[in-house]
């Protein structure tokens, strides 16, 4: 008997998730970040880092046509002569 999680329950667990997560954001037409919360908090209690990292492997592994992909998620970059364009001190207001 090996030691570990149940490699058949994870995979129940994850195509579990794959349906709920069709539901939220093609039945129920939930905001991706919204889909995220509801799944991680209410229904499978993992991470919402968890989720996307399963989501991302259901991805790479099967893309039907029903699930859409999954957004990468950008941040901007700032840079010094972004911050240059903000004064360090508010102009005072004339009394």
């Amino acid at each position: 008997m090996s030691k570990g999680r149940n490699k058949e329950l994870i995979k129940k667990r994850d195509s579990a998730l794959i349906e709920r997560w069709n539901y939220w954001t093609n039945v129920q037409r939930l905001r991706f970040d919204d889909s995220l919360k509801v799944l991680s908090q209410t229904e499978f209690f993992i991470s919402e880092e968890r989720i996307l990292s399963i989501l991302r492997e259901y991805n790479k592994k099967e893309q039907p046509a029903e699930i859409f992909t999954i957004p990468k998620i950008k941040v901007a970059k700032l840079k010094q002569k972004h911050l240059s364009l903000f004064p360090e001190d508010p102009p005072k207001k004339k009394p």
